[in-house]
């Protein structure tokens, strides 16, 4: 590369990333989160537009982390991408460049706020806070790829069906008539629980979750704070408690999850090679019997202390669209008649 090329990179950069970038921050948050006079009137609250909370732990995932802001940042779906940091053993310096990099490589419309958490707990995932301007909150895993239409098609079901909790990944509840105790599963055709890995809900839970329930949901949230587990299944505790119903699970084209511990280390075509074991390594499912165990604890838990079984089940899954279920001949092949 010649000096006049060199020149004309480094203008460019330094254009683009002062110029354009978006507006990130990197802050922790101070105020009472239960102060209700603090947080933004619901008349004000945008329903075009969702607000996406990613929680961030493993420095070894930063660089996902990044892509993951990024690519929801570009959104015009999203109002804006807040990074919830909550490990408070990360060092400050490794958080301003993470900070840094988001500045400099992410040029989405959407603002970036990398928010370092008051404390480790899980329950703080779920703070409401009054930077939030949307009516519609996505909570994620820093591990977890949606394709874009995809999460497209997940905001649409949402506005049509907006007290109910919205995912891509589901579980179940069920009785242990044996030893006489609920676990945490999976059924083939029927279930109660999604996933924090992408779970979409109105923005007025975090606070029912946060602050509402009394001594009740205090125990509960204790419960979480006690196994560093479980607040996916309590939030779908709170939500079927006001609603009576299950949530929806949706289907998706496109849906990467590296931190399953079924990942293969192997590389994926796309200069990840390596990723998905490292990935896998840190994720609160590793050791998948040891976690089933845990979380079917979790929810004998919060029946005992909130008094009743809340999660409701719900059956079948709402996709984008339905392909001719005929089968044809072709190419001496049995295939769906409008597979190519």
């Amino acid at each position: 590369m010649n000096l006049v090329s060199t020149i004309q990179t480094l203008f460019v950069s330094f254009f683009f990333v002062f110029f354009f970038k978006p507006s990130l921050s990197l802050r922790t948050l101070t105020s009472d989160p239960c102060d209700s006079t603090a947080l933004r009137d619901p008349r004000t609250l945008r329903s075009d537009q969702i607000t996406v909370l990613i929680n961030g732990y493993s420095e070894s995932r930063i660089p996902l982390l990044q892509s993951l802001a990024a690519t929801y940042s570009a959104s015009p779906l999203v109002s804006a991408v807040f990074i919830l940091w909550g490990n408070p053993s990360t060092p400050s310096q490794t958080l301003a460049e993470f900070s840094h990099n988001l500045t400099a490589f992410s040029f989405g419309s959407a603002p970036i706020s990398l928010i370092r958490q008051s404390s480790p707990s899980l329950n703080a995932r779920f703070l409401p806070r009054p930077s939030i301007a949307t009516v519609a909150v996505l909570i994620c895993d820093d591990d977890v790829e949606i394709d874009a239409k995809s999460f497209a098609f997940a905001f649409r079901v949402w506005e049509s069906n907006p007290d109910r909790l919205i995912g891509f990944f589901a579980r179940s509840h069920d009785i242990d008539l044996t030893r006489k105790k609920w676990i945490y599963t999976i059924h083939p055709d029927k279930y109660s629980i999604v996933l924090t890995k992408f779970m979409i809900l109105k923005n007025r839970y975090l606070f029912e979750y946060s602050c509402g329930g009394g001594s009740a949901m205090a125990r509960a949230r204790s419960v979480v704070d006690r196994a560093r587990n479980c607040e996916d299944i309590l939030m779908n505790f709170v939500v079927a408690e006001e609603t009576g119903a299950g949530p929806v699970l949706v289907g998706a084209n496109w849906a990467r999850d590296w931190g399953d511990a079924r990942n293969e280390d192997i590389g994926d075509g796309d200069g990840r090679r390596g990723l998905s074991g490292t990935v896998a390594q840190v994720g609160l499912s590793s050791r998948r019997a040891e976690h089933r165990k845990r979380r079917g604890e979790c929810i004998s838990e919060f029946h005992r202390v909130l008094g009743k079984m809340a999660l409701r089940y719900s059956y079948g899954k709402v996709v984008n669209s339905v392909g001719e279920q005929g089968l044809c001949q072709k190419g001496g092949k049995l295939v769906f008649c409008d597979q190519n």
